[in-house]
C-alpha cells in the first residue's frame, strides 16, 4: 500500500485509524477558534444541542476581532455575550483590539506541529505553515466540538506543491500565492490539501508561508500544509511548552497532481475585481488609478509586511494626493514592535490611517469603508464585489510592496521601479 501524505498521517493519528483519502474519520480536536463572527452562532447551537459544560475548555478560544471596535449596538451586544459565555466555561478569550484570531493563534503557540487546529472561519487554513491540519469548520461544529472534543472529516486528497528556487528581489510571498491562484483557479483545488515542499522551502520563513496556507482556501482547497523545519521549530521557541512531533510525507506518498512553484521566475502579481484568481503580472495592471490602498489582515498585516510597505512609501516620497492609505496590524504585538521600532511613526508622518488591531476593513463589518468608484489596492486575500462593505468599489489584490507603490504613484505601479 502507498505511504502517506502529512494530511492523512496527522488525521490518522488524531482518529486513532488508518486515514487514507476519501475516508470520513473521527478526530480529537487539539484547539478551536470561535470568532465574532461565528461563535454567536455557536453558542446558539451550543443551548440547542443542550449542551451545559465544555467538555475541555483548553481546547476552545474567542476572538473579537471581525467588529472590532463594535461597530453598532447590535454588535456590542453579541460581544458581551462572548464575554460571558467565555467567563463562565473558563474559555480563554482575545478582546477588541489583541488583534486577527488567526494571527494570535499562531502568536501563542496554540498551532504546533502534527496539531489538528480548527476555526470557524475559512482562514483557519492559515495555521498549516506551522506542519499542523488547519482547516475552517461551521458555527454547529464548533458547538459540537465545544460539547464532545471531536470533530468529522473526509480525508483530503493531496496536491504536491514543489516549490523551487527563491523570491528575487521587489517579488514577495504574495506574489507567489497569486500566481498560484492563477494557475489553479478558485475552485482548482476544491476539498484537497496543497502540501508544500521542495528545495525552495529554505528561502521561506515562517512568516512567508504563512501568506502560501492563508491563501489555499482562495483556491478551494480544505488546508494548506508545510513541513516543520528548523524556522519552524525557531518561531515557536519561547511560544509553547506543547510537545509536537513533526510530521513529513513518505516517500511513495500518492498525490492527485503534482505542481512546480518556480520562486525565482516570478515578478509582481496582481489580482484584478472581482475574482481572486482573475490574475496577471503587476505590469499588465500598471497605471490603473487607486484611491484607496489597505495595509492589514490575516495575508499581510505582520511586521515584515509594513517593513516592505513603509521602505517603498519612504523610497518613493510618501503618500500621491488624493490616496487615503489605511494600515491595520494584525495583532497588539504587531502594533507594539512598529510603535517601537518607530515604523509606525513613520506611517503617521506620511498621513496614513491606523485602524485597530484586527480585521479592520478585509471584509467590510467596521474600519475604512471605500467609496463609490473607487479603486482600492489591498494586501488581504479577497476581493469579490462587495467584499470591503461597498460593492461600488473595486479591489485589486497585491503584495505589501506593490500596494505601497501604487500609494507612491496614485495607480498600479511596479515597487522595483520605485526602489530599484
Amino acid at each position: 500500500m502507498a505511504g502517506k501524505t502529512i494530511s492523512e498521517k496527522i488525521l490518522s493519528a488524531k482518529s486513532g485509524e488508518d486515514a487514507r483519502a476519501g475516508d470520513v474519520v473521527v478526530c480529537r480536536v487539539d484547539c478551536a477558534l470561535g470568532t465574532d463572527g461565528s461563535a454567536p452562532m455557536a453558542i446558539d447551537y451550543f443551548e440547542a444541542m443542550g449542551g451545559e459544560r465544555i467538555r475541555d475548555p483548553r481546547q476552545i478560544v474567542f476572538a473579537l476581532d471581525h467588529y472590532a471596535p463594535a461597530p453598532s449596538r447590535n454588535t456590542a451586544a453579541l460581544h458581551q455575550r462572548m464575554r460571558e459565555f467565555a467567563a463562565l466555561h473558563g474559555v480563554a478569550l482575545f478582546e477588541v483590539g489583541e488583534g486577527i484570531g488567526h494571527q494570535l493563534i499562531v502568536e501563542s503557540g496554540r498551532a504546533v506541529p502534527g496539531s489538528l487546529v480548527v476555526g470557524a472561519d475559512s482562514h483557519a487554513v492559515t495555521y498549516g505553515a506551522l506542519n499542523a491540519f488547519a482547516t475552517g469548520i461551521g458555527s454547529s461544529d464548533l458547538a459540537a466540538i465545544m460539547i464532545g472534543g471531536r470533530i468529522w472529516l473526509r480525508v483530503p486528497e493531496s496536491i504536491k506543491i514543489t516549490l523551487t528556487g527563491r523570491l528575487p528581489a521587489g517579488v514577495y510571498p504574495k506574489d507567489a500565492a497569486l500566481s498560484l491562484a492563477g494557475r489553479l483557479g478558485s475552485d482548482g483545488a476544491t476539498y484537497q490539501a496543497l502540501e508544500f515542499g521542495g528545495p525552495g522551502l529554505p528561502g521561506l520563513d515562517l512568516e512567508d508561508r504563512l501568506v502560501l496556507s492563508n491563501f489555499a482556501v482562495e483556491m478551494g482547497a480544505k488546508n494548506g500544509i508545510f513541513p516543520a523545519d528548523e524556522g519552524t521549530f525557531a518561531y515557536l521557541h519561547g511560544r509553547t511548552a506543547t510537545p509536537f512531533a513533526p510530521v513529513t510525507p513518505d516517500a511513495d506518498a500518492r498525490y492527485s497532481r503534482e505542481i512546480s512553484l518556480e520562486l525565482d521566475a516570478l515578478a509582481p502579481q496582481v489580482a484584478l475585481p472581482h475574482r481572486v484568481d482573475r490574475v496577471t503580472t503587476l505590469a499588465d495592471a500598471a497605471g490603473t488609478p487607486v484611491q484607496m490602498v489597505y495595509l492589514g489582515t490575516c495575508t499581510g498585516g505582520r511586521v515584515r509586511d509594513f517593513h516592505q510597505a513603509r521602505d517603498v512609501l519612504k523610497a518613493g516620497g510618501g503618500i500621491a494626493r488624493g490616496v487615503q492609505l489605511v494600515v491595520t496590524p494584525a495583532s497588539r504585538a504587531v502594533l507594539e514592535t512598529l510603535t517601537r521600532d518607530g515604523t509606525l511613526a513613520d506611517f503617521i508622518a506620511l498621513g496614513a490611517v491606523i485602524g485597530t488591531p484586527g480585521c479592520g476593513s478585509c471584509c467590510g463589518t467596521c474600519g475604512a469603508i471605500p467609496g463609490d468608484g473607487v479603486n482600492v489596492i489591498s494586501t488581504a486575500n479577497r476581493n469579490f464585489k462587495g467584499r470591503m462593505g461597498n460593492g461600488q468599489a473595486a479591489i485589486y489584490l497585491a503584495s505589501p510592496a506593490s500596494c505601497a507603490a501604487a500609494a507612491v504613484r496614485g495607480a498600479i505601479a511596479d515597487p522595483r521601479e520605485v526602489v530599484p
